[in-house]
């Protein structure tokens, strides 16, 4: 299988990310032990959660996603060489506060590390950017996190494009960790949060891209074609935004792509990031080893340029 490295990183894993946004909220510890087997079991080693996971769920604080993988890890600790473990800091945590200060990111990490179970965190990214404290505070205490062993390499999430330049360049000036990672809010619904400069600073850079809400909240699978088909899908506010002219112009164009190749239009969506330069990995989330099998089958699909061009056509930003 076709393995990709992170950035200038020399973590590699095959092109798909597992989201751990689901574990503790749409899927319970043992159906999520479960999925995180089939996920290794298939080949794949990546796994993405934050440290506010699942903290949207009435009832939750924030912290179950990881404490799932740390329950899982526990009972597979052979697993874990053959895993990189992403997880995120920065956004407001109960009784821990948000951002990231020195004094937070090194709270944070130690309270992640105690619910993942681990002595390490393979990539450690700032989940948002914190524009009240200066970038060199934040990149000096990841470094302090790397030469601990704490972390081994670090990546930013939901930063634009200047932010992400300058952060490079205090890197490479005060020889301090650079983010090899960029997590983007990127899909076919939503190609101008992420097209144009930041698409630019991340290829310059050889900054690697692991894009989430990758299927658009599920719009992408094809699945939902009117308001009555999202119910109460745990998604249904992003997906009844994409039911427009766009959003059906959109899925016609991976039905097409879809009957040819023998796949479905998630299959196809996923490949379609898959073919796009600066992306690494698309990170997608499963609550059933049906959906997991799915996704999983994505890297197999080459596009040819007629099924590109016509999806391209139908999703391009206004």
């Amino acid at each position: 299988m076709e393995k990709r490295k992170l950035g200038k990183s020399d973590l590699e894993f095959a092109p798909i990310a597992f989201g751990g946004n689901v574990f503790g909220w749409t899927a319970d510890e043992a159906t999520s032990h479960k999925l995180l087997d089939a996920f290794v079991d298939a080949g794949y080693s990546f796994i993405d959660t934050a440290d506010v996971y699942s903290r949207w769920k009435p009832g939750n604080k924030g912290g179950e996603s990881e404490t799932v993988i740390g329950s899982w890890l526990k009972k597979n600790p052979a697993k874990r060489d053959k895993v990189q473990i992403a997880t995120k800091c920065g956004m407001d945590m109960p009784n821990v506060g948000q951002g990231l200060s020195r004094a937070h990111i090194e709270r944070s990490i130690d309270e992640s590390l105690k619910r993942l179970q681990t002595d390490r965190i393979d990539l450690y990214q700032a989940h948002r950017d914190d524009k009240e404290t200066p970038l060199e505070e934040t990149l000096t205490t990841y470094d302090r996190l790397v030469k601990a062993g704490k972390v081994r390499y670090v990546g930013a999430s939901n930063y634009e494009a200047p932010r992400l330049a300058e952060a490079a360049k205090i890197a490479r000036e005060k020889g301090l960790p650079r983010f090899e990672s960029l997590q983007p809010h990127y899909n076919l619904m939503e190609r101008g949060l992420f097209e144009g400069a930041l698409e630019d600073e991340c290829l310059k850079e050889g900054i690697g891209v692991i894009p989430y809400y990758s299927l658009a909240s599920g719009f992408l699978s094809g699945k939902y074609r009117a308001e009555s088909d999202v119910g109460s899908a745990a998604r249904g506010a992003g997906v009844k935004k994409y039911l427009n002219d766009k959003g059906f112009a959109v899925l016609n164009a991976l039905d097409a792509a879809a009957k040819k190749y023998n796949a479905n239009d998630t299959q196809v969506a996923l490949a379609w990031l898959l073919q796009r330069k600066a992306i690494t990995a698309p990170i997608v989330s499963a609550t059933s080893l049906e959906q997991l099998k799915d996704l999983i089958a994505a890297p197999a699909i080459k596009l040819d340029a007629d099924s590109v061009a016509a999806i391209d056509k139908a999703s391009a930003p206004a």
